[in-house]
């Protein structure tokens, strides 16, 4: 005889699937006895029979991914979904490179290495638009200070 109703009445007791039910090879003759749920419950509380782990779907490769992009690599034209856009909006845009256009300002008017007067001007220009990077600020700082 199996132990088809034991394994049905314990997977039903267990809430788990009739494949995750571990019965001890050893006690099969004292299973095979047990044919009501309180006899099930008995041997479950006893150990032997048991739920045995859920299989789960590993995520190692996807954290390896993660690192990998952390680090900004797969970024490339194979990899890309969205529009320019979409994956970073105009405006997000904007507003990184003109926070860390301000914070340069800031640093260089600490350092006393802008005048208010200039600090201000220059802050307006950025506002306007008038440079795409840290870098073209620092050229048209030093252009003006060779003039």
């Amino acid at each position: 005889m199996t132990l088809r109703t034991q394994r049905r009445l314990a997977a039903a007791l267990l809430r788990a699937g009739r494949k995750r039910v571990w019965i001890d090879p050893e006690a099969e003759e004292e299973v095979r006895e047990a044919v009501t749920r309180e006899d099930i419950r008995r041997l479950i509380r006893e150990g032997v029979i048991q739920a045995k782990q859920k299989r789960g779907i590993s995520s190692y490769r996807r954290k390896k991914q993660m690192e990998q992009k952390r680090k900004g690599r797969r970024r490339g034209h194979g990899s890309r979904k969205g529009t320019k856009y979409a994956r970073l909006s105009k405006k997000e845009r904007w507003m990184r490179n003109v926070r860390s256009l301000r914070k340069m300002l800031r640093e260089l008017r600490d350092e006393k290495k802008l005048s208010r007067r200039n600090y201000r001007k220059l802050y307006l220009m950025v506002k306007g638009g008038a440079f795409r990077s840290r870098a073209h600020l620092k050229s048209y700082l030093s252009e003006m200070e060779s003039r």
